[in-house]
């Protein structure tokens, strides 16, 4: 899922594609979207990347490649049967009626949609499906899980398809997996750092970026405790 921005830019790149084979410049897709400044477009233009919408060709100007467009048919519903919890405390399997391996009471976990390098508020406050989940597996508080999209997390074992259980809290240590929401636009599953007065939002692929904002862009929306993977 894209944000409304994200969308629009994919859509008019392809039509310029489609029209002449050249994509847009930053200026024409500034103007497009009826933006203020080109930093809102190269923030676009990573988010899609990141997400395996678009590519950027190097050692060319102006070098964008569609390399896919949005999903159209709905998505079947998520219905994980393995769990992993806190990375390397081993695995549990979960039985068909949604309990425990145990037989213990198991804790409904609302999924709220996707993250990835960019995702839309609304899929971090629109509850899709619920998954069943141990307590072992949770922290303390208020918790909510969320669909892998994209690679860029893969050498921290999250991988596409994936669906992480998230404790909502809005601080977070250095070297915790946090969703961080930046601009109160998009949201992203990425370590946390502290570089002086800024934070930066480290991938665990070398394929992708470290991103270093400050402070005031960032919102911290919850700390990864579990993952949950289809096999």
């Amino acid at each position: 899922m894209l944000t409304r921005k994200q969308n629009e830019l994919l859509r008019f790149i392809h039509a310029r594609l489609q029209e002449s084979g050249v994509p847009p410049s930053f200026d024409e897709m500034k103007e497009a979207l009826e933006l203020k400044s080109k930093s809102g477009i190269h923030r676009l233009i990573t988010a899609l990347e990141e997400r395996g919408f678009i590519r950027r060709l190097p050692n060319r100007a102006r070098a964008l490649e569609v390399i896919r467009m949005p999903e159209l048919a709905a998505r079947p519903k998520f219905s994980p049967s393995v769990v992993e919890g806190h990375f390397g405390r081993g695995r549990v399997v979960q039985p068909p009626s949604g309990g425990t391996p145990d037989g213990g009471k198991s804790v409904s976990i609302p999924v709220m949609g996707r993250i990835a390098a960019g995702t839309p508020i609304s899929a971090i406050q629109n509850r899709s499906h619920s998954i069943a989940l141990s307590p072992d597996f949770l922290a303390s508080g208020e918790h909510y899980a969320l669909e892998v999209k994209g690679d860029s997390m893969i050498e921290a074992g999250i991988q596409d398809g994936d669906t992480v259980v998230i404790q909502r809290q809005d601080v977070a240590n250095t070297g915790d997996i946090i969703v961080a929401l930046i601009d109160d636009e998009e949201a992203t599953l990425k370590r946390f750092r502290r570089r002086g007065s800024s934070i930066a939002l480290e991938a665990a692929n070398p394929a992708y970026e470290t991103r270093v904002l400050g402070p005031d862009r960032v919102r911290i929306q919850g700390k990864l405790v579990s993952l949950v993977r289809r096999y």
